[in-house]
């Protein structure tokens, strides 16, 4: 039988709870949120004659936490609205209501006592067959099913889920002995398809996988600070983007966990006696840590922790760093590193670490002592904590954001050099590594034939199929074997079944001349040869938008004639995506500006990541879209089967995005902007099926038999809207909202979205529209404040107002 999840209980409405309410309200489930009833009044309820029996007053706590995430920073629902599927109650009025729920998550404080409690209440009003499951991080799995009924027992399993739910995509499965396998099954399927989750099964140990090598690593550097003599920021620009973590690295990363939580984890692994002598003692406090611990310098919960934001005499704000030594905070001196500086032409982290192991400054030796004692305890771990290389790796990448996990690390610099490093610094690796070097395995990872990844498998001492792949296309698979053409900045790949996949790959994939050809390419090859074309990449980010540099150069050497050129090329390449004879998809995820929306807008079809930020955003640098965004949001708008006024107000929206430089904060949001219409385009929740969906329905779209679509003409309303448009700028003005650079700018894609100076509401083609909107981009690239505003952004990474 199948089972569908059509309504969720989080019991629990904490930060962890609610996030969950939050994600699950994001996926379009009816979610039951329950907290503890308040034994006492506050004075504002004193003062409206409230009692503790007033049914607001008992539903506070849920009540209050549920108002908070509209507001969330960052946003954890994917539009505001979504709330309102969420329902709020207590646990004594409300408990019974889980009759009607799927599944009933416990999420309440880390005490056994409480939990086996709120457990047993649970079990009186539970309907059999209902999901059960905790998102415990500190407490044995199987400790929590004593005494429970043999229902309850078969249905019950860890679901731990990492904080913010929304954007740490790790969901670790912990069941017990009497999880049954197909409940076992469901929630690693579900966590996959629906959440959009890497799911990853682990065995109920203390911390399970993430965490327990997380916080090992963590406390690794604590120590190899103190010994090499590093400062916090010194180590957290190590341990940071370079090598492919979080900006927020290390240290930032503990202030903003909270330090007393790392050292809850801590003491709990290390009170766990599982650690073998090799390890234990990196789990023990390092004096700096009591000190804090003591001192309450739990980072940004109590305003100061590893660093500290002040004032500082010139009343500007700075962050200091903590001294390891003096306890005190001080001034963040410059950080510079040879091993560092010998990456810099090195765009992917993971094929940085073979140059920095081999410095001879301080940073190389961190990286040699780190990675070694990773890589050690790690390769320890298995089978402990886990059968599986692979399914460290994934915890690693999903909950803790490493773009690369300990064992595809080690494989990067060799296996008989991680076995070096470990030697270094002092520990030993796993027996099974050492018979993996003796048995020439070259590594923990291989690629076969049809681009599925395989894993060292400690049970066959054979590579392995990763389960699930077939879900899912992975670029870097099958581009040894798959590619068909590639140049600098663009390369196609065959992703089998008539239908390839046109992927930009230049830096932060802008989009220039090179990236254009490859489209252009990729087009004519689709249409002479293929069925279906997929413009797909798996970069940080989809596209940054159009290439800057490249602008400005032409604007500054004034060459109109070629910038003219160039931006005809964008339009003209935006149109035959709309207007090629072989149906063509787009998958946008990440951030999306600028070009990379352009080209959303004019695909048959879009298949967007739900962590997609979408938008024209041409206005920061002094512009307004070129590539057919303005166009394309004016012929949108004027389609629409509404009256005439309501197609102004769409029009004075649609209008306003593009003035405002209005980005989506997830493509649910990108639907009501109009960057996405619900009747044609999808969002894929999990981004590794992004592209196996969107060669999915690119296929759909050729076998019900795809016809080159017929030019159409638009109709604009001239003056009617260049009147509306040019009074709202003027006051706009006149308020001191925007200046006059700024209504410049928005006068001329007012002029645009009117269809110019019309007398009166009249059809027009699309390449009227394009070549008024090419008029005003190259207008706008002649003025000085223009050309400051886009040197601005190349060199701050954010927009000048001037």
């Amino acid at each position: 039988m199948k089972r569908r999840i059509k309504h969720v209980t989080i019991l629990g409405s904490g930060i962890m709870g609610s996030g969950i309410a939050a994600h699950f309200a994001n996926i379009g489930v009816e979610v039951l949120l329950l907290d503890i009833v308040p034994h006492q009044l506050s004075d504002h309820e004193i003062s409206k004659g409230l009692t503790l029996d007033n049914k607001a007053v008992r539903n506070k706590i849920a009540t209050e936490n549920l108002q908070k995430l509209p507001k969330a920073s960052p946003a954890l629902l994917y539009s505001p609205k979504f709330v309102s599927r969420i329902t709020p109650g207590n646990f004594e009025d409300d408990l019974k209501k889980i009759k009607n729920s799927d599944w009933i998550i416990e999420v309440v404080v880390e005490r056994l006592d409480i939990k086996k409690s709120v457990y047993e209440k649970i079990e009186e009003h539970r309907k059999p067959g209902t999901l059960i499951s905790s998102n415990t991080s500190g407490i044995p799995i199987h400790l929590l099913i004593e005494g429970r009924s043999d229902d309850f027992k078969k249905h019950f399993a860890g679901t731990h889920f990492f904080n913010p739910v929304r954007y740490l995509p790790l969901l670790e499965i912990i069941p017990t002995p009497e999880t049954h396998a197909d409940i076992v099954k469901f929630y690693m399927e579900y966590g996959a398809k629906f959440l959009g989750k890497t799911t990853v099964l682990a065995k109920d140990t203390p911390a399970f996988i993430a965490n327990r090598i997380g916080t090992f690593g963590i406390m690794n550097i604590f120590y190899l600070a103190k010994k090499l003599g590093l400062k916090v920021w010194e180590i957290d620009k190590l341990t940071g983007p370079v090598i492919g973590r979080p900006k927020s690295a290390t240290f930032r990363t503990a202030d903003v966990v909270g330090l007393d939580t790392l050292v809850h984890v801590a003491n709990g692994i290390r009170d766990s006696g599982a650690e073998s002598d090799l390890f234990k003692n990196l789990f023990e406090l390092p004096d700096f840590v009591q000190y804090m611990i003591e001192n309450k310098l739990l980072g940004a919960k109590t305003d100061g922790g590893f660093f500290k934001k002040i004032k500082n005499t010139d009343g500007k704000s700075e962050i200091l760093g903590l001294n390891l030594e003096t306890y005190q905070y001080e001034s963040q001196s410059k950080t510079s590193f040879a091993s560092l500086e010998l990456t810099k032409t090195i765009e992917k982290p993971i094929e940085r670490f073979k140059i920095l192991i081999e410095g001879k400054d301080k940073a190389a030796a961190f990286y040699r002592h780190s990675l070694g004692a990773l890589f050690a305890y790690a390769s320890n771990k298995i089978p402990g904590i886990s059968d599986e290389i692979y399914k460290i790796d994934d915890a690693l990448r999903a909950g803790f954001g490493w773009e690369n996990g300990p064992f595809e690390i080690w494989d990067s610099i060799g296996l008989e050099k991680g076995i070096e490093l470990a030697k270094e610094a002092d520990y030993e690796v796993a027996e099974w590594v050492n018979n993996m070097l003796q048995k020439d395995h070259p590594g923990f990872y291989k690629i076969n034939e049809e681009g599925h990844r395989n894993f060292f498998d400690l049970k066959t001492k054979k590579y392995s199929n990763i389960p699930g792949q077939d879900s899912f296309i992975i670029l870097d698979h099958i581009r040894k074997n798959k590619t068909l053409w590639h140049n600098s900045g663009s390369a196609i790949q065959d992703l089998g079944e008539g239908v390839i996949n046109f992927e930009i790959r230049s830096k932060m994939n802008s989009i220039g001349g090179e990236v254009l050809d490859g489209l252009n390419k990729a087009i004519d090859l689709a249409e002479k040869e293929y069925d279906a074309l997929v413009i797909a990449n798996q970069g940080a980010n989809f596209s940054v938008g159009a290439n800057l540099a490249m602008i400005l150069m032409m604007a500054v050497d004034q060459d109109w004639e070629e910038l003219n050129m160039a931006i005809h090329y964008f339009q003209q390449s935006m149109m035959r995506i709309r207007y090629s004879s072989i149906p063509v998809v787009v998958a946008p995820h990440g951030m999306t500006l600028g070009g990379g929306c352009e080209m959303s807008l004019h695909a048959d079809r879009v298949v967007a990541a739900a962590e997609t930020y979408i938008g024209l955003v041409e206005f920061g640098v002094g512009v307004i879209p070129g590539g057919g965004g303005s166009k394309e949001l004016s012929l949108r708008t004027m389609k629409e089967v509404v009256s005439d006024d309501v197609k102004t107000n769409r029009l004075r929206n649609a209008f306003m995005n593009i003035a405002m430089a209005k980005v989506a904060t997830s493509a649910y949001e990108a639907y009501d902007m109009g960057i996405l219409q619900k009747y044609k385009d999808v969002v894929v929740v999990n981004k590794n099926h992004q592209i196996a969906a969107a060669k999915h329905i690119a296929l759909q779209l050729a076998t019900q038999g795809y016809t080159q679509p017929i030019k159409e003409k638009i109709k604009v309303l001239g003056r009617e809207a260049l009147g509306m448009f040019y009074v709202g700028t003027d006051q706009m003005l006149a308020g001191n909202y925007i200046s006059e650079h700024d209504k410049k700018i928005a006068d001329k894609l007012g002029f645009v979205m009117a269809g110019g100076n019309l007398s009166e509401p009249t059809e027009v083609t699309e390449q009227y529209l394009l070549d008024l909107e090419r008029e005003a981009f190259l207008s706008l690239c002649s003025e000085r404040k223009t050309l400051e505003r886009i040197q601005y952004m190349l060199q701050n990474g954010k927009p000048l107002r001037n």
